[in-house]
């Protein structure tokens, strides 16, 4: 319970007229079918990614420069480590993790210090030479645009855009990430 008060309350900690969302919000129109990546290989998908764009989520409240960090272990499983960023670039908050491949492009994706179970990690695209992917959950609560490098060429973005928009998404939520 302590820590929905402390999700709930992260809610008032965003960035100045920041749009932070909701727990339960759903960015997407859930009767619309969600596809992940047919062919995913996860050792490409390892190492950092910059976070360029998300819908508001209240954990990510006035986070900027935000990463996440993927490793496979030998037991299959994936590391997971996001950092998130204050504006000055100092880190706010880190989460460790770990994800469970559990089909193509499907992630289970669990910390050990939220309490809710692991959540859906879906990779619905990624490009031919793993520059780019979006990341999103068959709720529709959750949704990421993510680059090896901070800045997203335009054609990449917009492909992200319409990967987002193909799989029920409404992109008028979307916000960019500062990096």
């Amino acid at each position: 319970m302590r820590a929905l008060a402390l999700c709930l309350g992260l809610a008032a900690c965003g960035l100045p007229g920041e749009d932070v969302g909701g727990l339960l919000e759903v960015y997407r129109d859930t009767e619309v079918p969600i596809s992940s990546q047919a062919v995913f290989d996860p050792a490409r998908y390892t190492g950092l990614w910059y976070e360029v764009a998300r819908f508001p989520v209240p954990f990510e409240a006035g986070c900027v420069g935000v990463t996440a960090e993927y490793g496979l272990r030998s037991d299959g499983t994936v590391s997971v480590l996001n950092t998130c960023r204050n504006p000055d670039g100092s880190i706010k908050s880190t989460i460790a993790g770990s994800a469970e491949i559990v089909g193509p492009g499907r992630l289970k994706v669990s910390f050990p210090t939220v309490p809710f179970g692991a959540a859906d990690y879906w990779v619905l695209w990624v490009d031919a030479d793993y520059r780019t992917a979006v990341v999103g959950a068959p709720n529709g609560r959750s949704g990421w645009i993510l680059n090896r490098d901070p800045e997203i060429p335009p054609d990449r973005l917009a492909a992200a855009r319409s990967v987002l928009a193909f799989n029920g998404y409404k992109l008028d939520r979307l916000m960019e990430v500062a990096q």
